[in-house]
């Protein structure tokens, strides 16, 4: 019977009044044994006994045997050949002769987890000395590349003290952009740390994690150059680095949104280094006293000089140029002209470009291309060869990827045929296609000008003052009072 606490209030107080129970359980209407219970005030009413079911099935032979299948798919790391709560029921329903419900063993699978393989630990505050580390991290972000939606790799860093932040773009998190991020985040703070602290970046790490992992020879080597210490965090251990993993969120939420649309990276660079001077100038991090500014301003004195030599954070590579002058460079090809074909180049790879030398001289510089099979062309390191070759031209794949339709469809109509069309590459080349075609806008529409028309507005008078009279006849006009002036002739 559950009792109100009215009710149980009247029992309480007839009995301090000194009512017997029989009276009390005849007034109120109420068996003697719930005034007995009642009475005294041993208990309360609101007390619940707590139900526990002893489960027979589960016995310590079927937990043990669940506990070494979870301990089997850590030792094995295969995220996608894991037991399933599901796959162990069936196995102990075929090995242990299992006789109890699948809900049972999900039930256990779930608490195991939770408790015994991966306990639930409490996270200690950090504070940092000044000057001490920076966290670092990368994040991933979709943004509209040249009008095309592309996905992108955000470099992150924090100095520990201040809170100040670094965000830059790359395409890759692969080791020239990690290092080149790194240096870039020193120019930036203007310093460098006394550590670095990031995660197993299998770029970073030739083996271990933790306190046990060894950095590669190439990163031992930036960091001996820059004289900081690696700090790489345990696996799965966000706590460790809180800081930066709170900047990636952050980054992501307020600096990619609205999602950004840029020319390039070099564009959207720009913008995040304004982000983060804003952040600098006026953010202020709830548990610390005073502004990021301030902060950062009394770190900066206590970070160590950047080096006088500016580390070569590229990756290095020798290839041949082959028959149609073209190099390859990490799975992608690029051209270089035609006179090095089969000379070897030197090709140095950075974070977001690629720039070719011959000799220690540079020959040609690319944004980088990502991914595999792709070719860049530059129409001028093919012109010459087409000079000697013009029946090639309009199907050729330098002319054909680096010029618009507009061009071609005007090439197509001059008289001289393909060595005409080679002669207006040439102007291209020279002086840009825009201006080529802003020239012939100017001419009447119902002529089709010729190559030798375009080179004279280029050559002879380039703010273009000639008119065209009936006929089609192109006519230059001519400033008279020139003549008046070096006579002497006054005008009036």
């Amino acid at each position: 019977m559950i009792i109100e606490v009215d009710l149980y209030s009247q029992i309480r107080t007839l009995h301090t009044e000194g009512e017997s129970q029989r009276s009390i359980a005849k007034r109120l209407g109420i068996s003697r044994q719930t005034v007995k219970k009642y009475c005294e005030g041993n208990t309360h009413p609101d007390v619940r006994k707590s139900y526990t079911r002893t489960n027979n099935v589960i016995t310590d032979d079927i937990t043990n045997f669940i506990i070494a299948c979870l301990k089997q798919d850590m030792e094995e790391k295969l995220s996608k050949q894991q037991h399933t709560a599901k796959r162990i029921y069936d196995r102990l329903v075929i090995e242990k002769s299992f006789t109890g419900s699948y809900s049972t063993v999900r039930e256990v699978v779930r608490n195991l987890r939770a408790e015994q393989l991966v306990p639930p630990q409490a996270d200690i505050p950090l504070e940092y000395d000044v000057g001490d580390a920076i966290q670092i991290d990368w994040g991933e972000a979709t943004i509209y590349l040249d009008g095309k939606k592309t996905k992108i790799n955000f470099f992150c860093g924090r100095l520990c003290y201040s809170c100040d932040i670094f965000v830059q773009a790359f395409y890759s998190q692969n080791l020239e952009s990690f290092l080149e991020a790194q240096q870039s985040m020193f120019d930036y703070f203007k310093g460098i740390p006394k550590r670095l602290i990031f995660d197993n970046a299998k770029v970073a790490v030739s083996e271990g994690f933790g306190l046990h992992a060894r950095a590669t020879k190439g990163y031992r080597s930036f960091a001996a150059h820059y004289a900081f210490q690696t700090d790489f965090c345990n696996i799965a251990s966000g706590n460790e680095k809180g800081l930066v993993e709170n900047l990636v969120g952050y980054a992501r939420r307020n600096f990619m949104v609205p999602v950004p649309r840029v020319a390039n990276l070099a564009e959207l660079n720009e913008h995040l280094i304004k982000d983060c001077l804003k952040y600098r100038n006026t953010h202020k991090v709830d548990s610390r006293s005073c502004k990021v500014k301030e902060a950062y301003e009394k770190e900066w004195y206590y970070l160590k000089q950047i080096p006088a030599y500016r580390y070569d954070t590229s990756r290095i590579a020798t290839p041949t140029v082959g028959d149609y002058s073209t190099l390859r460079f990490d799975k992608n090809d690029y051209s270089v002209p035609v006179r090095y074909l089969r000379k070897q180049m030197t090709v140095k790879g950075y974070a977001n470009e690629v720039c070719i030398f011959h000799e220690g001289e540079l020959v040609a510089t690319f944004c980088r291309l990502y991914g595999s099979g792709k070719i860049e062309y530059r129409l001028e390191h093919y012109i010459d060869l087409l000079e000697r070759k013009p029946r090639a031209v309009f199907q050729a794949k330098p002319v054909r990827r680096n010029v618009t339709k507009e061009l071609l469809d005007w090439g197509r109509l001059l008289p001289g045929g393909n060595k005409e069309m080679v002669k207006l590459l040439r102007l291209c080349v020279d002086y840009g296609e825009e201006r080529i075609l802003s020239i012939r806008e100017q001419l009447p529409k119902n002529i089709v000008p010729s190559v030798d028309m375009i080179r004279s507005q280029l050559h002879e008078n380039p703010e273009s003052n000639i008119v065209y009279l009936s006929n089609e006849i192109p006519v230059t006009q001519t400033d008279l009072t020139k003549y008046d002036e070096k006579c002497g002739v006054a005008i009036r």
